[in-house]
């Protein structure tokens, strides 16, 4: 079986002094890519620098993350949306990744607003898929996307609502989903409403907050497999077919060919 991790923070300053362990035991578990998603600028260079360094394995999403947004000045975010616009020039930039909008930073809302809306519509312009962060703004975000034209569409750890799920499906969004399928009801749920063939597997890492059975253990694509078994049971179907279909929709999504 083939898997993939579509979400992990692999430029994450945690990770800086294990990355070929943490891409050896990618390997070893038969996980075939990982989309580097970043945070700010300084950790989009860096994504950029890992799918240089491990090409057809690490692909790099660049943006900037809703939480960054409270410390941007305004020469960064130049700069991002330069690097970004440099596409062309750079075929490991699979998305723009990690953007959205998070209810906990409401103090900076409109600063929020207005970096999400350039992004958005630097996607447009490139036709880049995007990778959104959500906590507490899925409908919201759900609601305002249609008038975008962006064409691909993630949704990452989608939690709630189900009402906005429906809609985000509908509309051919895609839905990443980790660890917590294993243990959160909540999780398990969504699981079985999204089709197989709009979800990806992530793993978020370097979160260290999981349960059993990934409690105490360093977040790593080893988890995938896990994760993709338990996504099969949920949908009462074979782990190897469950497996292939998000091999495929990860090639469609990002627009890359897997070995």
């Amino acid at each position: 079986m083939r898997f993939v991790d579509a979400h992990i923070h692999l430029s994450d300053e945690e990770y800086a002094n294990c990355i070929d362990e943490i891409i050896n035991e990618a390997k070893n578990s038969n996980v075939i890519a990982l989309v580097s998603n970043s945070m700010n600028l300084e950790t989009s260079v860096r994504s950029l620098k890992l799918a240089k360094q491990y090409p057809r394995m690490v692909y790099a999403a660049i943006g900037i993350h809703p939480w960054s947004v409270i410390s941007l000045e305004e020469t960064e975010f130049q700069e991002m949306l330069d690097l970004i616009s440099k596409k062309g020039q750079n075929s490991s930039i699979v998305a723009i990744g990690e953007i959205g909008l998070d209810y906990k930073y409401e103090d900076i809302w409109s600063k929020q607003l207005k970096v999400f809306d350039e992004m958005l519509h630097l996607a447009e312009k490139l036709d880049l898929p995007v990778i959104i962060h959500s906590r507490g703004t899925t409908a919201q975000i759900v609601e305002m996307l249609p008038s975008y034209n962006v064409k691909r569409i993630l949704l990452h750890w989608f939690s709630n609502p189900i009402s906005a799920l429906k809609k985000a499906v509908q509309n051919g969004y895609y839905i990443t989903e980790g660890a917590p399928t294993l243990y959160s009801n909540g999780i398990r749920e969504v699981v079985r409403r999204v089709p197989l063939t709009n979800l990806l597997t992530e793993t978020d890492g370097p979160v260290r907050f999981f349960r059993s059975p990934f409690n105490g253990k360093r977040t790593t694509p080893a988890f995938i497999p896990t994760v993709v078994e338990a996504i099969a049971k949920i949908k009462g179907m074979d782990a190897s077919e469950a497996a292939e279909q998000i091999v495929t929709n990860f090639e469609n999504f990002f627009g890359v060919k897997l070995n």
